[in-house]
């Protein structure tokens, strides 16, 4: 073993070059796609258990969110939560058999993500995150609901494409059953502790997408905000294309067999061309005594 690796190292080096090579180029769209998958499972599955509600229970949630929207609406956003407030906010809009709490879904940018309590960064590095200090997702009068994403993440295009949004682009949030269209009418770009474009209006029902700018270097805070319109088919988006997969995505998985294909056979060949045949050596040593086998 020791003496194929010495004589062929030019090539096991070559080939382990190759190999990082291709794992480093393929990384991005073989991260995206398995985060893509794992999204659309989520929504899809996030609908069916929506769908098997039972309508007392869908009821009393939907009823419970927009009480706690309406209080939010008279006290305002406090940008701090005690333990009984995030206990109770953990609840609100908690489904059983599933960790969304909906889906956002933006057309102009062919993104459709499950929406999550909060904004850990574990949450972050998958999904969008609800603030949890603002409106819930179910609008209302006086409601302003702010949801936050990552762009720029290697493993998942989240966020990444939102600089494209402009003023009338519309997007839609969908929890339970009850989907909420928003359209954009305003985009600002402020400092992380700048709180003031994301509060309560009154009478207003609004939504802000937030998250770091300038890409890369994330000093700032984008923010793109919508106000409610009527939707355009008056009906939730059901999720039947969920688990869709953009061909981009499936190119990687298609190439990387191939690959490991071609670098097999290469390692065949070299070693093939490599081999020493022992009568060659036998006739090289009696030709340099001067005598024939």
């Amino acid at each position: 073993m020791r003496e194929w690796i010495r004589r062929n190292l030019l090539t096991v080096l070559m080939s382990a070059g190759m190999i990082i090579g291709i794992s480093l180029l393929l990384y991005p769209s073989v991260a995206n796609y398995w985060n893509s998958f794992h999204q659309a499972r989520t929504i899809m599955d996030y609908s069916e258990v929506v769908s098997s509600m039972n309508k007392d229970d869908y009821k009393k949630l939907l009823d419970e969110a927009r009480a706690y929207n309406e209080k939010l609406a008279e006290t305002g956003f406090k940008w701090t939560m005690t333990d009984a407030e995030r206990q109770e906010y953990m609840r609100q809009l908690k489904v059983e058999g599933t960790d969304a709490m909906g889906y956002i879904s933006i057309p102009k940018l062919h993104i459709k993500l499950p929406l999550m309590h909060g904004t850990d960064e574990k949450i972050l590095q998958t999904s969008i995150g609800h603030l949890e200090e603002t409106s819930l997702p179910v609008g209302g009068k006086g409601s302003h609901c702010v949801v936050s994403g990552h762009r720029g993440l290697p493993s998942s295009r989240l966020f990444t494409d939102i600089d494209k949004m402009k003023e009338g682009d519309t997007w839609t949030i969908t929890v339970l059953n009850e989907t909420l269209t928003y359209e954009c009418d305003q985009v600002r770009i402020v400092l992380p502790e700048d709180l003031s474009n994301i509060k309560l209006e009154k009478d207003k029902d609004l939504c802000t997408l937030v998250t770091c700018t300038p890409y890369g270097i994330n000093t700032h805070r984008l923010l793109v905000r919508g106000h409610r319109v009527p939707n355009a088919n008056g009906t939730a988006n059901i999720t039947a294309d969920a688990i869709q997969i953009e061909p981009k995505y499936i190119a990687p998985f298609l190439a990387v067999p191939v690959l490991l294909i071609l670098l097999i056979l290469l390692l065949i060949t070299t070693r093939k061309a490599n081999r020493i045949d022992p009568e060659e050596i036998i006739t090289e040593y009696l030709t340099g005594k001067g005598l024939k086998k």
